[in-house]
């Protein structure tokens, strides 16, 4: 039997889906009021945020290391340092990433396998109580 493996980004439906989930977090953050405290956090103009964004995810679900390649290794804790993120900038990520992954990938199974560890992270990212 000739089993082939693939990627989480392939599964997922890979760059349209990527940037379909990128652009709707952004969106979400923008317009919801869930997104509010994540929003104050960002600078204004929110472009280089989302390519870095879209950059991360695409390496991250198993698509080209693109944000390596770009920016080195990711060291996300390091790079939002100079962002205060407590609890409430981080369950507002939390809600807009949510919000979007529910919306741009269909399967269930591989929303809950991309959501625990991106849960896990953004509890790391906090730095302030």
């Amino acid at each position: 039997m000739n089993e082939e493996t693939i990627t989480l980004y392939e599964a997922i439906g890979g760059d349209a889906t990527v940037r379909a989930l990128t652009a709707r977090f952004y969106e979400l953050m923008a317009t919801a009021p869930e997104g509010a405290a994540s929003l104050a956090v960002h600078p204004p103009d929110l472009s280089n945020a989302h390519d870095r964004l879209y950059d991360y995810l695409t390496g991250y679900l198993g698509g080209p290391p693109v944000y390596v390649e770009k920016y080195g290794h990711p060291m996300l804790r390091r790079r939002h340092f100079a962002a205060p993120i407590g609890p409430a900038e981080r369950d507002s990520w939390l809600f807009c990433f949510r919000q979007a992954l529910d919306e741009t990938v269909a399967s269930p199974a591989l929303r809950d396998i991309i959501w625990q560890p991106v849960e896990r992270l953004a509890h790391h990212m906090q730095n302030k109580e």
